[in-house]
């Protein structure tokens, strides 16, 4: 165990009781499930990792999405707009939320994520040839973030 794991195991109840604004009996029933030390044990690694959903196919699509844009997520999920598209459609990040979940999921259970079966995700626009306007698909890898 490095440094910055002893570092870590010594502050993060502390760390998720302020970040979280949890009393200390919201944090008393917090601490009593298991699986929450589980992940917190893991949180360390998952900073490290970055989850980017590109955009494989477009056609039609109003936001002006096209094959190439990224969409980059820290490895808890959240979305980082300074390296995102000004303008992001909220339909295409619905599409997606099931592959981010997974991907932490899988991260959680000690499964690499990009070994996930079904990476790929669309817009619930049908397209044009379907009575819709447009459609774009998106497929989802997690990096380690040193390589953005």
């Amino acid at each position: 165990m490095g440094i910055r794991d002893v570092a870590w195991s010594t502050i993060k109840w502390k760390f998720i009781k302020k970040r979280l604004g949890y009393t200390d009996e919201e944090m008393k029933n917090f601490r009593e499930n298991p699986r929450n030390e589980d992940i917190l044990s893991k949180a360390p690694e998952l900073l490290k990792k970055t989850i980017i959903v590109e955009v494989i196919d477009s056609h039609g699509c109003n936001s002006r999405h096209g094959v190439g844009d990224k969409f980059y997520f820290d490895g808890a999920g959240n979305l980082l707009t300074k390296l995102c598209p000004k303008r992001i459609c909220v339909y295409a990040l619905n599409a997606i939320t099931p592959q981010v979940f997974t991907a932490n999921e899988l991260f959680y259970a000690g499964v690499d994520p990009n070994e996930m079966r079904f990476k790929r995700a669309a817009c619930f626009d049908v397209g044009l040839e379907c009575g819709g306007w447009g459609r774009i698909v998106m497929e989802i890898k997690v990096e380690d973030r040193n390589k953005l």
